[in-house]
C-alpha cells in the first residue's frame, strides 16, 4: 500500500518541477523540519503572471489535464456537494482533497491560471501518478462543513491527503479529532491555516499523521508565529514526529497556495 512505504522511499513522477521548485532556501533548521523559503513578489507574481494574480504565463500550465477533469456532485447529508474532480477517485492510488477558505468554492481549486498555475500543476501531478484530486465546495466552516468533507473522504477507497487553506483549516482541525476520518488519511497540509492548539491532542497527532504547514511570514490574517507554536507542540508530542513547516519569507496570506511545492510536499507526506 502506498502510504506504508518506508521513509524516503516514495518518488513521484514530476511535472514542471524546475518552474515550481522553491526559488531559494534561506534557512533550514530543527533537523530539516523548519525551512524558510525566499519569496519575492516582483519575481513570483509580476514576472510569473501575464496578469498579476489573475492569469499565469502559459508555460506554467499544461491543459491536457482538462480531459481528466469534470464537475461532479456527491449526495450526502441530505444535500448535494459540488466537487471539481480530476482523475478517477474510485480507482486512485491516493487522493488530494483541497478545502478552500472563506468566499471560495470548487472553482478556486480547479482554476488552472490563478495562484501561479499551482493548482494546474497539482492536477497534473495527480494524473501522472495514478492519483485523484478533489476540490469540493464548502458551504460553512463548522460541523456541517466537516460532515460534508467526511462524506467525500468516505466516498473513495484511496488514502487521502487533506489539504486545507486559510479558514478551511478549521475543517482539517475538526476532522483531525475524528478517529474514523484519521484512519482514512495519509496526511494533512495546512496552507496559511488558522492556528488551533487543539490539534495537538487530536486523534490525528496520536496516530502520528504526517502534517505539513506552509505559511507566509507577512500573513495579516493568521500570524505565522502562532501557527509555528502549534507546529512546535505537535513535533514535541512524540519523538521524530513527521511534521514540517515551510515559511515563505515576506509572503502574504495567499502565498502558500501559489508557492507550495506539491511534489516535495506529497513525497514527504506519502512516504511516512
Amino acid at each position: 500500500m502506498l502510504v506504508s512505504a518506508p521513509v524516503g522511499a516514495l518518488e513521484l513522477r514530476g511535472h514542471k518541477d524546475r518552474l515550481f521548485a522553491y526559488p531559494g532556501i534561506l534557512a533550514v533548521e530543527e533537523g530539516g523540519a523548519f525551512m524558510i523559503v525566499d519569496y519575492d513578489k516582483m519575481r513570483d507574481i509580476h514576472r510569473r503572471d501575464q496578469q498579476p494574480e489573475r492569469r499565469v504565463r502559459s508555460r506554467y500550465v499544461s491543459l491536457g489535464v482538462k480531459r481528466h477533469s469534470r464537475l461532479a456532485v456527491h449526495q450526502a447529508n441530505g444535500r448535494e456537494i459540488e466537487i471539481g474532480l480530476t482523475g478517477e477517485y474510485a480507482a486512485a492510488r491516493f487522493a488530494v482533497i483541497f478545502v478552500h477558505g472563506r468566499g471560495g468554492d470548487q472553482r478556486l481549486g480547479m482554476n488552472d491560471y490563478t495562484f501561479g498555475g499551482n493548482f494546474n500543476r497539482l492536477k497534473n501531478l495527480m494524473v501522472a501518478n495514478g492519483g485523484a484530486y478533489l476540490a469540493p465546495t464548502i458551504e460553512s466552516f463548522d460541523d456541517k462543513g466537516a460532515r460534508d468533507i467526511k462524506a467525500v473522504i468516505e466516498a473513495g477507497r484511496a488514502p487521502v491527503v487533506l489539504a486545507c487553506a486559510s479558514m478551511g483549516s478549521i475543517i482539517c482541525a475538526k476532522l483531525a479529532r475524528d478517529p474514523a476520518v484519521v484512519s482514512r488519511l495519509a496526511g494533512m497540509v495546512l496552507l496559511g491555516g488558522a492556528p488551533d492548539s487543539g490539534i495537538v491532542s487530536s486523534a490525528a497527532v496520536k496516530a502520528r499523521l504526517p502534517i505539513m504547514f506552509t505559511h507566509g511570514s507577512d500573513d495579516s490574517v493568521y500570524d505565522w508565529k502562532s501557527q509555528k507554536a502549534v507546529f512546535d507542540r505537535v513535533r514535541a508530542s512524540s519523538p521524530d514526529y513527521p511534521a514540517r513547516f515551510v515559511l515563505f519569507n515576506t509572503g502574504s496570506h495567499g502565498t502558500p497556495m501559489r508557492m507550495t511545492d506539491w511534489k516535495q510536499t506529497l513525497e514527504f507526506v506519502l512516504s511516512r
